[in-house]
């Protein structure tokens, strides 16, 4: 079976889409040194996130898709330029959370708009768009650490580098992406469709000779040259009530694995240390770069692995499953268990494998269970539940960070005071 159209241009632009996130969460000690928790920074890439995708998915389809990819591309470079360009050390603190924050406007509306975009290039695309989240993470944390660590590069000079990675956003979209499908299913005019109401009560007055509103909006389009506009507030009043029915069975497993693989990495990861003697590190400083970028190959093997293996049971048995990651990491920060360095790369490794394995997994039931007239808004819908996860991740994170490292310092571990 040849691949589906669209699905290597799936791959690199969500790849690109995500990348700015991770090199940031990477970075976060050395954007905010030692004596400030991490999660200031995932509370400032995070923060817009919810807002963002709260938002995005009921107004999205006012926009044609061109016209969000050139926008999008414009908030990463100008974001990551304002973080790269500002003053280092406390002084520059306020700018380098604006331009986190700006960054991650485009980082969230970018997740509702590809993976909405999904909805109109078959399964294969939404598999590839899982492998770019996975590859995303691994090339952002491995490069932010090859280039810092290994080649020596200041964290400023990678930082400016990376400006430059949303032209490939822009290139991927305009030059690679068959827009076929797309132009196909918006009527062949380039116009962007509205959603298809849900039923409520006010369909028991429609007389049953009428089936004006009954048909779905290609339908209309078959009929009508020039289709009235659907009002706003009874499409928001549709679209909330199809956000009610995601809840359970999709948003709340995604928020509870990233609320508890974010604490891990945000709160617990930086004061998971052990004596430089016995890891293959010559700086505290290393370790979290190291943590983070594990934990990215663990998220990119599950994420590509849609096409070969994907989770029918209950998303709630791997969500489970990562919250005693957190029980355990936690417990180990405070009275040390775990044998060596080693131990903590195989669970943070298998942190990220349940991580990714959620995330892809949701999308997928969401395709194949969600109607076909109502995908593309649930796709673009649930992402909010991953990025409220983490917001909430933030708050604990910052909490968890301090008390667990002065807990380590007051038992004559100060190896957190030495980052």
């Amino acid at each position: 079976m040849l691949p589906m159209p669209g699905a290597s241009s799936s791959t690199w632009t969500r790849l690109i889409n995500n990348l700015f996130y991770v090199i940031i969460l990477s970075a976060a000690l050395d954007l905010v040194g030692p004596s400030i928790p991490k999660a200031t920074v995932l509370l400032s890439s995070i923060i817009p996130g919810p807002a963002t995708k709260l938002l995005v998915p009921y107004l999205i389809h006012l926009f044609p898709y061109s016209f969000r990819i050139l926008l999008l591309a414009a908030l990463s470079t100008c974001g990551m330029l304002v973080v790269a360009l500002s003053p280092a050390g406390s002084a520059g603190i306020a700018a380098k959370v604006a331009g986190i924050v700006l960054a991650n406007i485009s980082s969230g509306g970018g997740e509702v708009n590809f993976l909405a975009l999904t909805h109109f290039y078959g399964t294969t695309s939404l598999a590839a768009w899982g492998s770019g989240t996975g590859g995303a993470g691994l090339l952002g944390a491995g490069a932010y650490a090859l280039a810092t660590t290994g080649l020596g590069y200041s964290v400023q000079e990678t930082l400016l580098a990376s400006a430059a990675i949303p032209v490939g956003m822009v290139l991927s979209f305009f030059c690679l992406l068959p827009l076929g499908p797309l132009r196909d299913a918006r009527g062949g005019d380039g116009k962007e469709l509205e959603y298809e109401s849900v039923p409520t009560e006010d369909d028991e007055h429609v007389p049953s000779g009428d089936t004006r509103d009954q048909a779905g909006p290609l339908a209309q389009q078959d009929t009508q040259d020039t289709p009235p506009p659907t009002p706003l507030l009874p499409t928001l009043r549709a679209n909330l009530l199809r956000a009610r029915s995601l809840l359970l069975p999709y948003m709340l497993p995604l928020f509870l694995v990233y609320l508890a693989e974010y604490t891990i990495n945000q709160g617990v990861a930086p004061t998971l240390l052990f004596p430089l003697a016995r890891t293959p590190f010559t700086h505290y400083r290393d370790f979290y770069p190291a943590y983070v970028t594990i934990y990215q190959l663990g998220v990119f093997v599950s994420r590509s692995s849609l096409p070969f293996f994907r989770l029918r049971s209950s998303l709630y048995i791997p969500s489970g499953l990562q919250v005693l990651n957190l029980v355990v990491l936690t417990a180990h920060a405070v009275v040390p268990f775990l044998p060596n360095v080693w131990v903590v790369f195989a669970v943070v490794f298998w942190e990220g494998l349940l991580g990714g394995l959620v995330y892809v997994s949701t999308y997928a039931a969401v395709r194949e269970e969600v109607a076909e007239e109502e995908r593309e808004f649930s796709l673009g819908a649930v992402t909010v539940s991953d990025s409220a996860g983490i917001f909430v991740a933030g708050l604990l994170g910052a909490v968890m960070e301090g008390a667990l490292c002065g807990w380590q310092v007051d038992h004559g571990r100060d190896w957190c005071r030495r980052l």
